[in-house]
């Protein structure tokens, strides 16, 4: 396909590809407040590029404020920006945190486009420090994140309400499965349409490459089926109180609904009914046998042993009495001698023979492994750093304090930024990382993807399928162990991704409907 450039004078001449997609959502955007749902790689940014510059030229003298989770988000649509506009480089600024207040004040009246935070946009408008009255664009990104207390609803609604021409756009690759939280997301920011495309569709299609997705089982072995088995003893003992009780109703229940027990007995605690803490004792450590059980299926040892330890430590009588359980004791043994022999979760030697294979055959490919839990991560890390030809890097978000005092290693979102920023160089082959390297960051486009486990978040699913194959083809390789939940939480993605999609074009057509029924009733007066 021949490239053709945007041409437009706030755009630099032959810096961006044209897209047929793009430009038909950017239509669209020009005209009102848009929710833009595109997966993970497809370019998101362009679309806000170029209504910025629409913008900007239409209302001369005009600004745009273009928010971002993380500070890394924010720098990186800075650089986007600033890479593709034809505006000066001292009319852009970053505003952070660590930006001093009257310093943001000042260069919120001087600059005109500023990158920022929500939280911190929040904050200088509640202080007085931001007047948005004459920004003509505001973009939020990862727009997902518009629920609940998240500042971006706060901002939306002020900027929508005291703007003197404005324009609104969401970007996300994936704003959940349910109805509920889309209509809240298009509710909270003022949506007026929504725009979704994927892969498939006609205008997109010529753009993407094809992605290969394979499944590959590993089978428990039968030394972690023994602490399987104690595990899941003490576990359906403990739901079988809880069935007494009246509170479930089989003998195998999901996550979710432990978690749903254990709130209406906390709810029920809380208007004093003492009756409640018979299941709620139960039911807690239920929910401590059910992560202690996902971690040896799906993750592996040291992640179990490092869950065991917090077990140990913790002060809180339920943790005392299920740690000090005689088959608990017996699994946290068991656990700490495989752990000495060497042993590790079959998923292990499968992840290292795909990528010592994928090297052999392009010792140029560049890959990615996700994995949910920092402890898997290290030992991926490690196994992967004896693979001929691997050089692995490990990126995982800031660290973090547990309610009992345990630290987790983490990195800095400048550590962060300088190990993708080695990686892209070529000073690392593999990024191993937890839901930091899903969502946003300006990662290259990988050959490989591999998920250490299925996830049943959608959203997830989608962030990281997008990072590979945008330029060529990619492959994905989805590691399941045989009859565990990774089988059920690969299909329960599936399904709410299916959801999603319907779920959106339905509220894309509720709201044409509901523009045109305003149309006309304009027409008619």
């Amino acid at each position: 396909m021949a490239e053709e450039f945007i041409s437009h004078p706030l755009i630099k001449p032959h810096s961006m590809q044209h897209r047929l997609y793009q430009a038909n959502i950017l239509h669209e955007a020009l005209h009102k407040n848009m929710l833009v749902v595109l997966p993970t790689g497809m370019g998101k940014t362009p679309i806000a590029i170029l209504l910025a510059a629409q913008r900007l030229e239409k209302f001369p003298g005009s600004r745009a404020l273009v928010l971002a989770p993380t500070r890394p988000l924010v720098n990186q649509h800075y650089k986007s920006f600033l890479r593709f506009m034809n505006i000066d480089p001292d009319r852009f600024c970053v505003v952070t945190g660590f930006v001093k207040p009257d310093e943001r004040e000042q260069l919120y009246r001087e600059k005109q486009l500023v990158f920022a935070t929500p939280q911190t946009a929040q904050n200088d408008i509640e202080n007085n420090r931001l007047n948005l009255a004459d920004f003509s664009l505001l973009v939020t990104d990862e727009a997902h994140h518009s629920v609940g207390g998240y500042s971006y609803p706060f901002v939306a609604k002020f900027y929508l309400e005291h703007a003197r021409h404005p324009r609104l756009l969401g970007l996300t690759a994936s704003p959940g499965g349910t109805r509920e939280k889309i209509r809240e997301i298009c509710a909270n920011l003022g949506i007026e349409a929504v725009e979704i495309r994927t892969e498939h569709d006609a205008d997109v299609a010529p753009y993407v490459q094809d992605k290969e997705v394979d499944w590959e089982y590993v089978e428990l072995p039968e030394s972690f089926l023994k602490i399987k088995s104690l595990i899941e003893g003490l576990l359906g003992r403990r739901v079988e109180s809880l069935r007494k009780l009246r509170l479930v109703r089989f003998a195998k229940v999901s996550k979710k609904e432990l978690l749903r027990v254990q709130g209406e007995l906390m709810k029920r605690l809380r208007k004093g009914d003492r009756r409640a803490f018979m299941g709620l004792s139960s039911v807690t450590q239920a929910i401590k046998l059910d992560h202690a059980l996902g971690l040896l299926e799906s993750q592996g040892l040291p992640a179990l042993e490092s869950y065991w330890a917090k077990l140990r430590k913790a002060e809180n009588r339920n943790d005392k009495a299920l740690s000090g359980n005689p088959d608990i004791r017996a699994a946290m043994l068991l656990t700490n001698e495989l752990l000495e022999q060497g042993s590790t979760h079959p998923k292990m030697a499968k992840l290292c023979s795909i990528v010592h294979q994928e090297l052999a055959r392009n010792k140029d490919s560049k890959i990615i492994v996700f994995a949910s839990f920092r402890d898997t991560v290290k030992e991926v890390v490690s196994a992967l750093s004896r693979v001929s030809g691997a050089r692995p890097v490990m990126l995982v978000g800031q660290r973090t304090t547990s309610r009992s005092g345990c630290q987790s290693e983490g990195l800095t979102q400048k550590e962060q930024l300088q190990r993708i920023e080695e990686f892209n160089e070529g000073g690392y082959n593999i990024i191993v990382g937890t839901s930091i390297s899903e969502e946003g960051l300006d990662i290259k486009s990988m050959d490989m993807a591999i998920f250490y486990e299925p996830v049943p978040s959608e959203i997830r699913t989608i962030q990281r399928r997008g990072r590979v194959g945008r330029h060529k083809l990619g492959r994905i390789i989805v590691l399941i162990t045989r009859g565990t939940r990774d089988e059920a939480y690969f299909w329960a993605a599936r399904a709410k991704e299916k959801e999603m999609h319907k779920t959106l074009h339905k509220i894309r057509g509720q709201l044409e409907n509901e523009q045109k029924d305003l149309d006309d009733f304009g027409d008619s007066q």
